[in-house]
């Protein structure tokens, strides 16, 4: 399992339709990953999901901070590896941060990873 880092929220100002479209671009990493024989995961596919159900209005509401950066850490304790996608992000170098202490590896590029062609 490898986790897709990147900009997600940051550089959007809170717009959502700036955070679908970081969102889309994270997810074109999905596909060659899953090709290769690796399951892909992105922390927003579980984050989201979970402050809906909480009642949030989305990732700027408040209860955002509960959720957002947990759900990225409790997935790395399973994940084997994070793809780290170019741009400016906070979280997802808290991310890769926690993937190196952990001794996981961080892969700057997709072609780097194994199978992925």
């Amino acid at each position: 399992m490898i986790l897709i880092a990147g900009p997600y929220a940051s550089g959007t100002d809170g717009d959502p339709a700036l955070m679908q479209q970081n969102l889309e671009r994270l997810e074109t990493a999905a596909w060659p990953l899953f090709e290769a024989g690796h399951l892909p995961v992105i922390g927003e596919w579980v984050a989201l999901p979970v402050l809906r159900s909480a009642g949030a209005s989305g990732p700027t509401d408040p209860l955002a901070a509960q959720v957002m950066y947990p759900t990225a850490e409790r997935l790395l304790q399973r994940c084997d590896a994070v793809l780290r996608l170019p741009g400016s992000s906070r979280g997802a170098d808290q991310d890769v941060a926690i993937a190196e202490a952990r001794g996981l590896p961080v892969y700057h590029d997709l072609a780097d990873v194994p199978g992925v062609r």
